[in-house]
């Protein structure tokens, strides 16, 4: 949105018509998104790859004055709730929760050029974050990285 992000949009519409409810379509999935928009007043919250009985249904369940989240939606505000409010779960070696989520990425096996896209930012930033983990865990490579990752409880333990 070229004026205002989602979360604003939601915030002025909530205020100057409170009778209205808003039901964001978002690329955006972080539990930070999410939480901002629930804040600024939208009662539903799918993402953009959700298909046209979803966006029915949430629209229908907006006019009823009731929430429908998709269920990617439901599943990050449930981790959020058990972890705490998004950017105080306590990380170690004083990694932030962008790098946390950027190594959560790595451990994926996502490129650089899709943690990129992934999270709206540009490569240069992701080559910076790789190299403050790098820095804050004492890993040389991606794999190190991955391996501190699991180590430390960053991700799902894989499967034996």
């Amino acid at each position: 949105m070229p004026v205002m992000d989602g979360v604003e949009a939601t915030r002025r519409i909530r205020s100057q018509r409170p009778q209205v409810e808003v039901v964001v379509l978002s690329t955006h999935a972080d539990d930070t998104s999410i939480l901002d928009a629930l804040r600024a007043g939208a009662c539903g919250f799918l993402t953009k790859d959700a298909g046209r009985h979803e966006i029915s249904l949430a629209v229908r369940a907006a006019a009823a004055r009731q929430t429908l989240l998709s269920p990617d939606v439901q599943a990050r505000i449930v981790a959020a709730a058990h972890d705490g409010p998004p950017g105080r779960r306590e990380l170690p070696d004083g990694l932030t929760a962008r790098e946390a989520d950027v190594l959560q990425r790595i451990a994926a096996g996502l490129t650089n050029g899709r943690i990129a896209g992934a999270l709206f930012i540009t490569e240069a930033t992701v080559k910076t974050h790789i190299n403050h983990i790098f820095a804050k865990t004492g890993a040389r490579d991606r794999a190190q990285a991955v391996h501190y990752a699991y180590e430390h409880g960053l991700v799902a333990q894989r499967p034996d």
